[in-house]
């Protein structure tokens, strides 16, 4: 089977530095876009330019293939090009307590409002004292108190006048005026009175019923002019103040004539510090402290006349491009602050704070999925904000509280932006799935490959890679050579001859580790040495399992032959996961067959240590055998299939080739040869398909045969559609280049049988026996010998046993 050897070219894809033009990655130009990622960038174009609500964009793909990177330049470069937004305020409502509203200003005025409404609130505090402590304001005020002095004091004279003619006096006691009975011009005492006759008693009676009266309507006429004189005296303090304040209103509603909203907003300041005059009026008498607490000023308060300068766009060249790290609730859809006074919290509209999507509203606004699905409502929020095209301020701890208080209600400021999320493919789907309304409000889908083409723009463009971040960190430049060898290295991380991998995260920190290398041996460029150098102290940072592994196989600890043939035993190879770093090593199948109906026992699987995928590979043995070898007799077979030394769960579909490698063993007595390694998973036909991990596990088998000594005679065996994926590190090609290590393609159960056991396969002939003497002649004869043995052990003609 010399034919299916592979040449030492196939194993592995070698980058030729002649093909660049350069001398040092220095002398490139620098990257422009993305590498690799045309069909992501062509959605990403088509979602940014589409501006209807529900194409918002998902980036999906494996961390490092550039999602991030990529959608942030794009945005940035974009966004440059796009009108500023505007600025948003929020200002006071006068008219509905408890709210505030937004208001809409250009970019820059927003600011330019907030600084001038600032001076005002200055001029205010200084004009509006000044009012009452003018003497104006005092002539004025007590020219109106004199006026109505002088209209109480007739009403008293008439009523005195009259009541001294009907002979009674008016007297003011501590319960306020009172009528007492004369004679001869001389108040009557209690006893005077009731020594008066009865006729006299009663004319003193009914005049003093009438004087009464009379009083009664003096006081009332008293108190409508103190009323009147109460808002004689209100109007012309309203007036001075409105004298006092006006010009300084109406030179700001000269400036902003064009803005309807901020006039509206003027004029409800002046109504409501008219409004407030008895707030502005000094008080009467000294106000004392109150022990313990300090700032707490009795000084009328004129926050509700300022600007809260909410979103200020005036620094701006561009649409803005916000990516939020942290989305919790608050930091993307802003917060009410509060203070404590008196154990009591207290907030205005002042302190209403933005979110990550007011400071993108006109713009971009960048989130991770993952970060927005584990805060808590950040995910639902989200979805109401782009359903309702709004932006809606709330305090979400509301719904959780047992008592419902009053609370600052802003207004909703309207939002137009394109929001980008970007998770990894699971997550997309995921929600894809589960939950309708993600279909709706994210429609394009802009998905990054882990992989690229290897073609010779591709490396070229790798080569500008390399000098770019060469350049943005100030580290050392590459060679040719040393792109060259980077350049496998990325093949080798995709496992294809034919493609390159766009996990440039992981390519930086190689291009950064041979930097460290060139720098610590004095060089100015990075050569291949270098990065291999930087590869194998990668590898040995991570090896420790594989190592310790590797000493267990060499003191006999865990049983690996090399050498010799044996019958229903074989070496499996398998991948070992450890995180960042896989590596391969040999398993012993061993197969044992017996006389019975209990088909194919896969002991892992009793014992509940095998995945599915391992268990499908399992059964899918019992179609081969079926359609192979049971056509003219039935299967009277039995047998168990064993990982020797398995002590923790296994799973996939690789090693049914092994396996069924060591049942044509086993029933054949053939003996297999132990210094060949298989791999690869079969389907009913006896076709052998493709694996992944075929570099590793390779390398891991030629460690194990280096270690116990190379005979020329060893190898491995792998399906033949998996030539592409070799790129195997240069001491194993070395060796198969040398004549110590084999490597073999196959494509059929029957070529790698006859590989291991030296014997034919067979081919079947065609009254449907197969030839003496072949591998599949000899299972056939094993198995019709078994259905014999079981026949003569089954039930009689009668039924008796």
């Amino acid at each position: 089977m010399e034919h299916l050897l592979l040449s030492p070219d196939a194993l592995a894809w070698q980058c030729d530095p002649a093909q660049f033009e350069f001398t040092s990655t220095a002398e490139l130009p620098p990257l422009e876009g993305t590498i690799g990622q045309d069909r992501a960038l062509t959605a990403i174009e088509f979602g940014l330019g589409i501006r209807d609500g529900g194409f918002n964009v998902f980036v999906l793909g494996e961390p490092g293939t550039g999602r991030s990177s990529t959608i942030k330049k794009l945005l940035s470069r974009r966004a440059a090009n796009e009108p500023v937004p505007e600025d948003w305020c929020y200002l006071n409502d006068f008219k509905e307590s408890g709210r505030a509203v937004c208001l809409r200003m250009p970019a820059g005025m927003g600011r330019q409002l907030q600084k001038d409404v600032e001076a005002l609130v200055v001029r205010l505090a200084e004009e509006i004292p000044r009012v009452f402590e003018s003497k104006e304001y005092e002539q004025q005020k007590n020219q109106i108190a004199s006026d109505y002095q002088e209209k109480h004091h007739r009403l008293y004279e008439e009523l005195e006048v009259e009541a001294n003619r009907k002979h009674f006096v008016l007297q003011r006691s501590v319960s306020g005026l009172v009528l007492v009975p004369t004679k001869d011009g001389q108040p009557l005492s209690q006893q005077e009175y009731e020594d008066l006759s009865d006729e006299e008693r009663a004319t003193l009676d009914q005049s003093g019923s009438e004087l009464q009266e009379r009083l009664a309507e003096v006081m009332r006429q008293v108190r409508d002019q103190e009323k009147e004189m109460r808002a004689a005296t209100l109007k012309m303090e309203k007036e001075v103040l409105h004298l006092a304040v006006g010009h300084l209103f109406e030179e700001l509603e000269e400036k902003y004539r064009d803005y309807d909203q901020v006039l509206e907003h003027f004029a409800d300041c002046t109504k409501n510090i008219l409004e407030r005059i008895d707030e502005f009026r000094p008080s009467e008498g000294p106000s004392l402290p109150i022990p313990g607490l300090k700032g707490l000023s009795q000084e009328p308060s004129f926050d509700r006349y300022r600007v809260n300068l909410f979103i200020d766009n005036g620094e701006l060249s561009g649409a803005p491009v916000v990516y939020e790290a942290n989305p919790t609730y608050f930091n993307l859809f802003g917060r009410i602050e509060h203070v404590i006074q008196m154990g009591n919290a207290i907030t205005n509209f002042t302190m209403i704070k933005p979110g990550a999507l007011h400071r993108a509203n006109g713009g971009y606004l960048i989130l991770d999925c993952r970060e927005v699905l584990i805060n808590v409502f950040t995910y639902e929020a989200l979805k109401r904000s782009i359903r309702k095209r709004e932006v809606k301020i709330e305090d979400m701890a509301e719904q959780f509280r047992l008592i419902a208080t009053v609370s600052l209600k802003p207004q909703p400021v309207p939002l137009d932006c394109k929001i980008i999320l970007i998770g990894t493919p699971q997550l997309y789907y995921l929600l894809y799935t589960l939950d309708p309304d993600f279909r709706k409000y994210f429609k394009v889908k802009a998905d990054f490959d882990r992989m690229m083409k290897n073609t010779w723009e591709n490396v070229q463009q790798y080569a500008l890679f390399v000098a770019a971040k060469c350049n943005e960190e100030n580290i050392r430049h590459f060679e040719p050579a040393g792109v060259a060898r980077l350049v496998e290295y990325s093949a080798r991380m995709i496992e294809d001859k034919g493609r390159l991998s766009s996990r440039f995260l992981d390519i930086a920190d190689l291009i950064r580790e041979a930097s460290f290398y060139a720098v610590r041996q004095d060089q100015a460029l990075v050569g291949a040495a270098h990065v291999e150098l930087a590869i194998e102290a990668k590898t040995y940072r991570s090896n420790k399992v594989e190592e310790r592994i590797q000493e267990f196989i060499d003191e006999g600890s865990i049983l690996v032959d090399t050498d010799g043939s044996v019958v229903g035993q074989v070496n499996g190879l398998s991948v070992y996961m450890l995180g960042d770093y896989s590596f391969g090593k040999p398993s012993r199948v061993t197969v044992r067959t017996y006389l019975g109906k209990g088909g194919m026992v896969n002991i892992e699987r009793e014992v509940k240590l095998s995945g599915p995928t391992h268990d499908k590979g399992v059964l899918i043995l019992a179609g081969f055998f079926g359609d192979r070898f049971a056509q003219d007799k039935p299967l009277a077979l039995a047998a168990s299939i064993c990982f020797e030394q398995s002590y923790g769960g296994i799973d996939g579909d690789s090693a049914s080739s092994t396996e069924l490698y060591g049942l044509l063993s086993a029933l054949s007595g053939r003996p297999v040869r132990q210094g060949i390694a298989v791999t690869g998973s079969v389907n009913q036909h006896g076709h052998l398909q493709p694996i992944g991990g075929v570099n590793e596990k390779v390398e891991g088998f030629y460690t194990v045969c280096k270690a116990k000594g190379l005979t020329g005679e060893q190898g491995v065996m792998i399906p033949v559609q998996n030539v592409k994926n070799l790129m195997l590190n240069k001491e194993v090609i070395e060796a198969v280049a040398g004549g110590q290590f084999r490597i073999w393609a196959v494509s059929t159960i029957d070529e790698g049988i006859e590989i291991l056991t030296g014997t034919p396969a067979g081919e079947r002939q065609e009254d449907g026996s197969w030839p003496e003497g072949t591998v599949n002649g000899l299972v056939d004869r094993r198995l019709r010998q078994m259905a014999e043995s079981l026949r003569k052990f089954g039930p009689g003609k009668n039924g008796e046993k």
